[in-house]
Formats: structure tokens, sequence, C-alpha cells
């Protein structure tokens, strides 16, 4: 488990929260087993923690003045123009009991069949799992290199790792390899192209002009 620093804080509202971010500090609440909290972390040490330990980490939430804490990222806000965080909400967990959360699914490599001119087309970027906060997985890999042309990994073929269950259809499909359906061609007389009937047609409408003169 990852560890991470907290303070309380009395003040909220946007006014208060606003004076809070900055590069060291950003406003969070925790969501507890016992009732919610409001908090101040830094940024900086919690983007490390998750570049380091996957979305997903199980953190221990050390907060001055009250508990520790076991904590999942539940989500957060970030500036739409700078690369900084405005905002975090934790989840407060039970190291017992088994909790349900997305892991993302990466694909690793690449299919022999691309080089056959197929496509891979990534249909499920993320499956739920459920098992304990420690068993979570940080993603769930698809080698590629065992997907051959024609291929479809379903989601019954992963497997999430030891006390993980993956919770979604295991007959939907993950990612598929398959080469593209060439477009239908337009049957002929379409788009200007004259056709025997029709140059005949036209060829008897002239005579009778040229006759009515």
């Amino acid at each position: 488990m990852s560890a991470l620093a907290g303070k309380l804080r009395e003040a909220t509202g946007k006014s208060a929260t606003r004076k809070l971010r900055t590069e060291e500090t950003m406003p969070a609440v925790v969501y507890g087993l016992k009732g919610n909290v409001n908090v101040v972390v830094n940024p900086k040490e919690l983007r490390k923690l998750l570049e380091a330990k996957g979305r997903n980490a199980l953190i221990e939430l050390n907060i001055e003045g009250d508990s520790e804490r076991s904590v999942l990222l539940k989500e957060f806000q970030s500036h739409p123009l700078r690369m900084g965080w405005l905002h975090a909400d934790f989840l407060e967990v039970d190291s017992s009991k088994k909790i349900r959360v997305k892991v993302p699914v990466v694909l690793v490599g690449h299919s022999p069949g691309e080089k056959m001119g197929g496509m891979v087309n990534h249909i499920l970027r993320n499956l739920e799992v459920e098992s304990v906060p420690s068993n979570i997985p940080e993603k769930i890999e698809i080698q590629m290199s065992e997907v051959q042309l024609d291929g479809v990994v379903h989601v019954s073929d992963l497997v999430a790792g030891e006390g993980v269950e993956i919770i979604n259809d295991p007959s939907d499909a993950v990612v598929t390899v398959h080469v593209e359906k060439e477009k239908e061609e337009k049957p002929e007389g379409e788009e200007g192209e004259a056709t025997e009937g029709s140059t005949a047609q036209a060829g008897s409408e002239a005579k009778k002009d040229d006759g009515s003169k």
C-alpha cells in the first residue's frame, strides 16, 4: 500500500477551495465508511503515486489530526488548459471486503494479422472487476502477437489475476482483428453510366426529333 499525507480542512465553498489550489495543495473529499471528510492533499505527490502504482492503487491516506484510512481515487478534476489538478475524491474501503472497480485493458504488441491487411478494433477499453482492494490489478493486458487475422478475444479468454473476477459478460468481444469489407460496387447505369437500353432509347428519341423538323 502506498502512503499519502493529508490535512483536515474546515473551510469549504468556492472562495476557500480556490485559495487552496496551488502547486503544493489541493482540496479533496474522502467518502468514508462512517461519514465524509474534507481534506487537503499534495497534487504532485498524488500524481507521482498513481503514475508509479496505477490508477487503482490502494492508498494509505495519513490525515493529520485524524486516523489513517485505506482509500482509492474515485475521480478527479483537472484544469482544461493547465496540467494541474483542481480536486480529488477518495473512496474509503474495507481491506477485507470485495469492491467493484473498472480496470483499463491494454493491448501489447501487434497482431500478425495486421501485416495481412487486418484492422484492430479495440471494443472494450475498460472491464469491471471484483476483488478485495489489495488484489485490484493496475491493468489487464492482451498479447496481440497471439491474436491472428479474423481473431476475436472475448472476456472469457482473459485472466485478471488471483482472486479477481471479471464482471462483464463472458461472451462480450474485447478486441478483434479483421479485414475491412470493401464498399459494395454500385450496379451499372448509376452515376451517369449509360446502359445499352438507355442508349437505344436516346437514339430513338433523337430520330423522332429529326423527323419532326
